[in-house]
């Protein structure tokens, strides 16, 4: 714990040296006192277990069943980093929702730990609907996906061939698949690809005589001048008070950073193709101006079908829409899914 704090007093002073944006009314960690709390699990397809949050309107009546939103978290987060957030406040609003761990992370099972795999991803939200579709509580024809960064993509991976899902809306969302193959503005190359396949393939060769894993991308863990600033701004949230968060038993040096050798899973992953056979369940894709993002949104947008909207947050970045409460807009969220669901 110790070393925690230390690492958290050094980032708020490299935050101010270093010029890093502060979110305005960050609240990753908001604690409702308006909603209950119960910790659930489930399994999916594959009987991994799936761990999850669930939680209920203070109003909750027996006998009732409720409206239901599925939240996913950022890629290499987790449930306590911004679906926990998402998931209170539609409770606030009358929702029955459910903040889950996707496989291989925090409190749902999988092997290795921080493993990539898009379509078991993507599956633990249909598991979620298996859930609450089974439930005594939850209008199974009312159950709707809200994938944060990048289980925006696994959502809409999911919903493509579940048609339980009858909502989806997204938040600062990652297509996981081009920012692999192609990196963001397509700034990556063919020979930086063709080098990251090269070492993942060699290091499959060391974790197969039984060696340690390695990993990859995620969250820098110091920055400094050099730093740039898409490091910075996930610093800002994932190495600071503000979002920092390590599940119990997991080593801090890895979170947020998924194995290199099934990192280029991804490179396979294609969420927008037939993205518009989902129509006509409406789609809400919530970027901001300021979003390293964007494009992944507007992309999506693009190719969906009808009816869709694109919904721009003025004054944020990507981060922003994780956990700072005077710019997610939880009240258009809740309209969308209030409208899809009558």
């Amino acid at each position: 714990m110790k070393k925690i704090i230390k690492v958290l007093v050094l980032s708020s002073a490299l935050s101010l040296a270093l010029g890093v944006s502060a979110a305005e009314d960050p609240d990753n960690f908001y604690k409702s006192d308006v909603v209950y709390l119960q910790k659930v699990s489930f399994n999916n397809l594959f009987q991994m277990k799936v761990g999850a949050n669930l939680y209920l309107p203070k109003d909750y009546k027996q006998g009732v069943k409720y409206p239901a939103v599925i939240i996913g978290h950022p890629m290499g987060a987790v449930k306590e980093q911004g679906s926990n957030l998402y998931a209170q406040k539609l409770a606030e609003k009358g929702f029955v929702t459910l903040a889950i761990d996707l496989s291989f992370w925090g409190d749902s099972e999988g092997q290795p730990r921080n493993a990539v795999l898009p379509d078991v991803y993507a599956e633990d939200f249909s598991a979620a609907v298996d859930f609450l579709g089974s439930s005594d509580f939850v209008d199974r024809d009312k159950i709707g996906v809200l994938g944060i960064c990048g289980s925006g993509s696994f959502a809409i991976s999911a919903a493509k061939i579940d048609p339980r899902i009858k909502a989806v809306a997204t938040a600062s969302m990652y297509n996981m698949g081009n920012a692999v193959r192609h990196g963001l503005n397509n700034s990556f190359t063919k020979e930086q690809r063709d080098e990251l396949l090269a070492q993942a393939a060699e290091q499959r060769y060391v974790e197969f005589a039984g060696g340690k894993p390695l990993y990859t991308s995620g969250t820098p863990h110091e920055i400094n001048d050099k730093s740039s600033d898409i490091e910075k701004e996930f610093y800002s949230f994932y190495r600071t008070e503000r979002g920092e968060f390590t599940p119990e038993g997991v080593d801090e040096s890895t979170t947020t950073h998924p194995t290199l050798t099934s990192h280029v899973k991804f490179i396979n992953f294609y969420p927008f193709e037939d993205i518009e056979t989902i129509s006509p369940r409406p789609m809400l894709f919530i970027t901001s101006d300021n979003a390293h993002s964007k494009e992944f949104s507007e992309d999506a947008y693009k190719k969906a079908g009808e009816p869709k909207e694109l919904y721009i947050v003025k004054g944020a970045n990507h981060v922003d829409l994780y956990d700072d409460t005077s710019k997610i807009p939880f009240d258009k969220i809740a309209d969308f899914f209030n409208k899809a669901f009558n």
